[in-house]
């Protein structure tokens, strides 16, 4: 089985197939330049270590010559980047505090990252405990999205709802309390618009 990737090596893969389904492999000068690396060389150490854990294949005598081989994975190393509260909140994390094998299929668009659910409060919406989700921080959160947030520099998941002179955060549990905000309260900030759940199946939910 091939080893974990780092961050960056899952961002550069990602970049990869993103382009590869639209139809061109990005040059080694096109992958400097959307990471903002200066020299090359840097971008080739990262495609070398991407290859030798199995997720590439490269021909160097060719400009685009990569071929992406995680077709052939049912699963993929991915870092969850912090824990987010389903009930009261809790702090968040700089660093990566977990890896989890996703399967190959999950979508996982630019920018997006996982997060782990702590607590039930959305329980009738189907999160529990122990779950991972994918958050999307390019959507701008409409009224009913399931959103993260940070608030007072703690992380919570919930359902959003925006009234004229305040943002209210919902559970999906009647043993919870909305969260009330005003819109001009500054230590507020939607992080994300939740855009997919993943369960192992041998974990039990209540």
């Amino acid at each position: 089985m091939a080893k974990d990737l780092t961050q960056i090596q899952s961002k550069i893969l990602d970049f990869l197939i993103e382009k590869k389904s639209s139809g061109i492999i990005p040059t080694l000068a096109e992958i400097a330049e959307f990471f903002g690396y200066k020299n090359r060389a840097t971008v080739q150490q990262h495609l070398q270590a991407i290859e030798k854990k199995g997720y590439i294949k490269r021909n160097p005598k060719i400009s685009r010559g990569i071929e992406i081989t995680i077709e052939d994975k049912f699963f993929i190393p991915r870092p969850i980047v912090g824990e987010v509260a389903a009930g009261n909140p809790l702090t968040i994390y700089p660093d990566a505090i977990d890896t989890i094998e996703l399967p190959s299929v999950a979508h996982m668009p630019k920018d997006s990252f996982l997060l782990k659910v702590k607590g039930d409060s959305l329980r009738d919406a189907y999160i529990f405990d122990g779950d991972i989700v994918i958050v999307n921080p390019n959507i701008q959160p409409l009224n009913g999205h399931i959103v993260t947030a940070v608030l007072d520099d703690s992380a919570v998941v919930k359902r959003f709802k925006k009234k004229s002179d305040k943002i209210e955060l919902h559970s999906e549990n009647p043993e919870y309390k909305p969260i009330i905000i005003e819109n001009n309260y500054d230590n507020l900030k939607i992080v994300g618009v939740v855009i997919g759940i993943y369960r192992s199946m041998d974990r039990r939910v209540g």
